[in-house]
């Protein structure tokens, strides 16, 4: 046998010994665990009644949620859109999956011919008409639906892409819709449902009323006991319904802002940079050295800075440097370069190519112009761009981008599309490739001006810092699990407190917190203090878990400091009750019942069961309610109400005049219409209440 061979054999031998030792870890860690590491769903952000939910096309979706929120908003990502972003991707795909399995169950499905209708039909799905409306026209295109179709088939990859992602959200709204049919054809309403809820409108009850207000009775002699909370936490058990796991947190924030020192230092700063504005010969390269926001030096319309730059960019004369202004915790400055008139908004579509594609700049504006050439011959721009252009999202709509104002678009492109006039077709490169586009329309003409602005934030130096972290670290190295409260009142620190911390919050008590604070508070054990000082922009904090309340109904103990309040009310209605029993044994009217008990009987008129407000007192519903299932002239029995005590007597009821039919009909399709809106939110949350869902966003974000 040859080296070779030799060589082979042992090699063979060796990864035999190291497959056997690979296995043995595996089978250890099966043992160890439970279950082996490949199988800890590493990708999975949650799960909906055993179906995944994946990260990479959950995170995907995120992204363009939040990229559509900050076109809304304006500005960059923040937490909170990041934040917002994310719930709304979870709810939709919970949504989704709860959606799709109903559907599944009862067998709901969309034939091949309804299908087609739904395209091609005589009455397209809204999506493919609002797809396919040519932006020149308004009217919808059924030749670039057809040409969009062929191109499809022909194996095209990204419009192939595009087109299946379009036919997969016309089924599944199309299953929606047949769902949300089917619910509401199981919903209805009576004639005498009608009859009442008109009657619980319009029907007046006069009545009187005496109240022993819970307030009236002091509270240092309520002694509450275990058996006080048990029967309270008895009658109350569903309302102590935790939705998801959260955590008790108290902890103690140390500001960390800016003081009137660190805001002189910061004035005194941009003054000096006005001054080298003033002399600068380069503003636009001065401006993205100096400026903390490196605002883009392009033409502005009114309302696009702050309200004090606003208000004097747009009255001097170019050349003028301006400011300094104080403005969202910043100071600002701006020099005037260049100001002129200009359209408002532009509706325009373009058709985007890839320089790296075509193989360079060059290549690609030669391309363009082509392209240009072909349009000013009379060839379809809307053609042009199914076939040619990169933006995927706006090719299906024939390059169209619709109308947008200034400082949505990048400098090169809105400058063409601002600086043109409609009709022309320019050809521009921005830093997203080689742009062909077509101005459509110009609306209005307002004065814009371009300006060099720089701004510097307020921040706390690093005395402020130093001197607030220190007074942090001072209570973080002495704290423990036993003494937080007590070390805080020592160093007279106060401790706040959040009793329902859930898993993707942001903030505490309206103070914005770091994400890596509640991945701690979820990881850590009941009674833990954070390992660490936590740090944001102007704030250090040290948090403590103090309890975590499981999913589902609570245990008393977990909500007992919770409901002390109630249970208080819930002492004192009972004292309450049989002071008003009292007063009611014997007497044949309110008013012998007031006057037992040193009270005058308090007149109501004119309420309606619709509506269950005492005047001047408080929502009572179940008084209310005792009201309109008396006789008159009748006291009621004592009724624990959420103010106090109540006893009630109707003086008389003033009946509505009866409905004709027409009305009756109305009533009643009013009413259908409103349960129906409901019976979906209903049914939906019930679905959700049953499903098994696993949220581990937590992990991700």
């Amino acid at each position: 046998m040859g080296l070779m061979g030799n060589l082979r054999n042992r090699a063979g031998l060796v990864i035999f010994v190291i497959g056997l030792a690979i296995v043995a870890f595996l089978l250890g860690d099966i043992i160890q665990s439970g279950m082996p590491f490949w199988m800890n769903k590493q990708n999975q952000v949650g799960s909906v009644n055993g179906e995944s939910i994946e990260y990479q096309p959950f995170n995907a979706q995120v992204d363009q949620t939040s990229t559509m929120y900050q076109q809304q908003m304006g500005g960059a990502e923040t937490p909170q859109i990041r934040n917002f972003a994310v719930q709304q991707v979870w709810n939709q795909f919970i949504s989704k999956e709860l959606l799709n399995a109903e559907i599944e169950k009862i067998g709901l499905t969309i034939s091949k011919k309804e299908f087609n209708d739904l395209i091609t039909g005589a009455n397209p799905s809204p999506q493919i008409t609002q797809t396919f409306t040519n932006p020149q026209t308004g009217q919808f295109d059924r030749n670039y639906l057809n040409q969009v179709i062929t191109e499809a088939k022909s194996g095209n990859s990204e419009v192939s892409a595009q087109w299946e992602m379009l036919l997969d959200n016309i089924r599944t709204q199309r299953l929606n819709e047949k769902y949300a049919n089917l619910l509401n054809n199981v919903v209805y309403v009576t004639e005498l449902e009608a009859q009442d809820e008109y009657t619980a409108k319009n029907k007046l009850a006069n009545f009187k009323y005496v109240l022993l207000d819970y307030s009236s009775v002091d509270d240092t002699k309520i002694k509450l006991t275990d058996a006080d909370y048990q029967s309270y936490y008895d009658k109350h058990k569903n309302t102590f319904k935790n939705p998801e796991e959260t955590r008790a947190l108290e902890y103690v924030l140390f500001d960390a802002s800016p003081t009137a020192k660190d805001s002189l230092t910061t004035l005194t700063t941009i003054q000096k940079l006005k001054a080298d504005l003033v002399a600068s010969t380069n503003d636009s390269l001065f401006a993205t050295q100096h400026s903390d926001t490196k605002y883009p030096v392009s033409y502005i319309k009114k309302g696009q800075v702050s309200p004090a730059l606003d208000s004097v960019l747009f009255n001097v004369s170019v050349g003028t440097t301006v400011g300094p202004y104080l403005s969202n915790g910043a100071y600002e400055i701006a020099k005037v370069i260049d100001a002129k008139f200009s359209p408002d908004s532009v509706q325009a579509s373009h058709i985007l190519l890839n320089p790296t594609a075509e193989g360079g700049v060059d290549k690609a504006m030669a391309k363009a112009d082509s392209i240009k050439g072909l349009i000013k011959k009379g060839d379809s721009f809307s053609a042009l761009a199914v076939e040619f252009s990169q933006d995927q999202q706006s090719k299906i709509n024939g390059g169209s981008l619709g109308t947008f104002a200034r400082g949505q678009m990048v400098s090169q492109f809105e400058e063409a599309a601002f600086g043109g006039k409609p009709g022309d077709v320019v050809v521009v490169n921005s830093q997203f490739g080689v742009h062909v586009i077509k101005i459509e329309k110009q609306v209005g003409n307002s004065k814009i001006v371009k300006a060099a602005i720089v701004d510097k934030q307020i921040t706390a130096g690093k005395e402020t810092t130093d001197a607030v972290y220190a007074k942090a670290n001072e209570f973080f190295t002495g704290v423990n699990t036993k003494n937080f409260t007590e070390l805080a009142q020592q160093q007279g620190l106060k401790v706040e407190k959040s009793a329902r911390t859930q898993a993707m919050d942001n903030t505490l008590n309206g103070s914005e917190i770091p994400r890596e604070l509640i991945r701690w508070a979820f990881e850590v054990e009941e009674g833990e203090v954070s390992d660490k000082i936590f740090e944001t922009d102007s704030h250090f904090i040290v948090a403590k878990v103090n309890n975590i309340n499981a999913k589902g109904i609570q245990s008393l103990n977990a909500i007992k400091a919770d409901i002390e309040l109630g249970v208080k009310n819930f002492v004192k209605a009972r004292m309450l009750k049989e002071k008003m029993d009292n007063a009611l044994s014997g007497a044949t009217s309110i008013d012998q019942v007031a006057q037992k008990l040193g009270k005058a009987a308090i007149s109501v008129e004119n309420i309606v069961l619709a509506n269950p407000v005492i005047p001047g007192v408080a929502l009572e519903n179940s008084v209310v309610g005792t009201v309109f299932g008396l006789q008159p002239n009748k006291p009621s029995k004592a009724v624990e109400g959420s103010q106090g005590v109540y006893v009630v007597q109707v003086s008389n009821f003033v009946n509505p005049k009866e409905m004709v039919d027409t009305e009756k009909k109305e009533q009643q399709k009013q009413l259908l219409s409103s349960r129906q809106q409901r019976a979906w939110g209903s049914i939906f949350k019930a679905l959700q209440d049953n499903a098994d869902i696993d949220d581990n966003r937590i992990r991700f974000y």
